[in-house]
C-alpha cells in the first residue's frame, strides 16, 4: 500500500498541471487529454458525491457521535385541544445512514484513486505519442482480457450491501444502549463504549452467568450434534453398502423417508407428542411401564437429551446419503489388497475406509459443526429454548447462543446485548472453522490421500 501510494504521487509529480488538478476537479486530466466520455464520468461521480453529502449524507453523519441530541415530544395544543408529537432525531436513522455514508465516502475515495491514475495514464500517453483508447474500447475489455472483473463485480457489490453493510451496522449497534428503553424515534440511544461487553464477561452476574452457561452447552450440542450423525452415519452407510446385504436401494429409501418431511413439521409433532400429556407419556403410561408423564421437557438433562436424540433422527439419514457416495468412490483395488494382505473387516474399516472418509469430508464435517451452533430449528421448535430458569438472562437451560440472540431480539428488544453476542458468535465461528480447515488434511494435501 505504502509503495502504491508513493508511485502514484511520483507519477502526478511527473505529470502534467491538469493530471494534478485532477486531485481537485475529477476528469481534469482525462478531458484534457481528450479521453471526454470517461472525464465526464469521473466529474459526474465528483458531482454526484458533493451533492449526496450535501443535502442528505452530511447531516447524518455530523450526528454521528452523539447518534441524535432531540428526542421526539408530545406538546398540547391550545389550538387544537389535543397533543401533537414533535419530530425529533431518530438514533436508528442516524447511525443507518451513517453507516451508508461512510461506505460511500470510501467509494469515492476509490473512484478518486482511480481518476488520478487514468490522469496519469492518459498524460503518458500523449508524451509518447500513443492513441487515447476511448471509453468503447476500455469497456470492451472488460468483456475480453478483463472479463474477470465483469464477473467478480457483482458478487463483490452484493457482498458489501448485504454482508458487510450489516455486519458493520451490527457492530456499532453493540456498542450502544439500544434496548426496549431506547426505542426511537420515541426515544434516543446513545453510544456506550464497551458496557455491553464487560456486562457480559464480567461486569453483570446474572448476564455473565447466562452467557457462560449458554456458551458451555452451545458447544457440547454442536460437538454431540455433529460426531453422533457423523458416525451413525457413517455405520449406517457401511453396512448398507456391504456386498453382503441386499435390496440396498430399499434400506436406503426406508432411511432417506424422514428427510422428505419438512423438518419444522417433524420437530413441531415430536414436540408435541414429548408433552406430559403427549402421545409418548400417553403410550407409556397405557403400557404401564411408567405411573406418572415423565418431563421430556421440563427437566434440564432430559430436554438435552432428547435435543441430541431427536437431532440424530433428523440429521442421520443426510450423513448417511452424503457418505455412500463417497464409499462408492473408494478404489475397490485397495481393498482387494487389503483382503490379500490377510487385513480383517474390521482392520479394512480403520485402515482404508475411515481414513478415506475422514480425508474427503472433513470440509463438511466444519460446515456441519458451524451450523450446529447456529441450529435454531431443532432447539426453538423442540423446547423453544427451555426449561426456563431465574438463574437465567431471558434464557432456558437448551437455548444455544443463536436462540438467545433471537430472545433478546425478537422478545425483548435487547438489541445491544443481541449485537453483543452475534459479534462473539461470528469470532467463534469464523476463527475456529478457519483454523481447523487450513490445518486440515484435506486442504494442505489436497491433491493427493495418503
Amino acid at each position: 500500500m505504502q509503495k502504491a501510494k508513493q508511485c502514484l504521487l511520483r507519477r502526478l509529480r511527473e505529470a502534467d498541471a491538469s493530471a494534478r488538478l485532477s486531485c481537485a476537479v475529477m476528469g481534469l486530466g482525462c478531458l484534457r487529454h481528450g479521453q471526454v466520455a470517461k472525464g465526464l464520468l469521473y466529474l459526474a461521480a465528483e458531482g454526484l458525491f458533493i451533492a449526496y453529502m450535501a443535502c442528505f449524507g452530511g447531516r447524518y453523519l455530523a450526528k454521528f457521535g452523539t447518534l441524535g441530541d432531540t428526542a421526539q415530544a408530545r406538546v398540547w395544543s391550545e389550538e387544537l385541544q389535543i397533543y401533537q408529537r414533535i419530530p425529533g432525531d431518530n438514533s436508528m436513522l442516524i447511525l443507518l445512514y451513517s453507516v451508508l455514508s461512510i461506505a460511500l465516502c470510501v467509494l469515492f475515495v476509490v473512484i478518486w484513486r482511480m481518476n488520478l491514475l487514468s490522469a496519469c495514464r492518459a498524460c503518458e500517453r500523449a508524451r509518447a505519442g500513443e492513441k487515447q483508447p476511448s471509453l468503447r474500447v476500455e469497456a470492451r475489455a472488460l468483456l475480453d482480457e478483463r472479463f474477470h472483473v465483469t464477473l467478480l463485480s457483482a458478487p463483490m457489490v452484493s457482498l458489501l450491501l448485504f454482508t458487510v453493510l450489516p455486519i458493520v451496522f451490527m457492530v456499532l449497534i453493540a456498542f450502544t444502549n439500544f434496548d426496549a428503553d431506547h426505542q426511537p424515534p420515541g426515544s434516543l440511544f446513545t453510544w456506550t463504549g464497551m458496557t455491553n461487553v464487560t456486562d457480559v464477561f464480567l461486569g453483570n452476574a446474572v448476564k455473565t452467568r447466562t452467557f457462560f452457561g449458554i456458551f458451555g452447552w452451545t458447544m457440547v450440542w454442536a460437538v454431540l450434534a455433529t460426531f453422533t450423525n457423523y458416525i451413525f452415519g457413517l455405520l449406517l452407510a457401511v453396512v448398507i453398502n456391504n456386498k453382503l446385504v441386499k435390496a440396498k436401494k430399499t434400506w436406503r429409501t426406508l432411511f432417506i423417508i424422514p428427510v422428505a418431511i419438512p423438518q419444522f413439521v417433524s420437530l413441531l409433532l415430536i414436540s408435541r407428542a414429548l408433552e406430559p400429556s403427549g402421545a409418548i407419556n400417553v403410550a407409556l403410561m397405557e403400557l404401564g411401564w411408567i405411573d406418572a408423564p415423565l418431563p421430556f421437557l421440563l427437566d434440564e438433562r432430559l430436554a438435552r437429551m432428547a435435543v441430541v436424540v431427536i437431532n440424530m433422527w433428523i440429521g442421520i439419514p443426510y450423513t448417511m446419503m452424503t457418505f455412500s457416495g463417497v464409499l462408492m468412490n473408494i478404489p475397490s483395488e485397495l481393498y482387494e489388497s487389503a483382503e490379500m494382505d490377510g487385513a480383517g473387516p474390521v482392520r479394512r474399516f480403520f485402515s482404508i475406509t475411515l481414513p478415506y472418509m475422514v480425508f474427503v469430508t472433513t470440509p463438511q464435517t466444519i460446515t456441519t459443526f458451524v451450523a450446529n451452533i447456529n441450529n435454531f430449528n431443532v432447539i426453538y421448535l423442540l423446547t423453544a429454548g427451555g426449561p426456563f430458569s431465574l438463574d437465567y438472562y431471558q434464557a432456558g437451560k437448551t437455548d444455544l447462543l443463536v436462540t438467545w440472540l433471537y430472545k433478546l431480539t425478537v422478545d425483548h428488544h435487547d438489541y445491544a446485548l443481541a449485537s453483543t453476542i452475534g459479534i462473539f458468535i461470528f469470532m467463534l465461528v469464523s476463527l475456529c472453522s478457519l483454523a481447523v480447515y487450513n490445518r486440515s488434511r484435506a486442504v494442505r494435501k489436497e491433491d493427493m490421500f495418503q
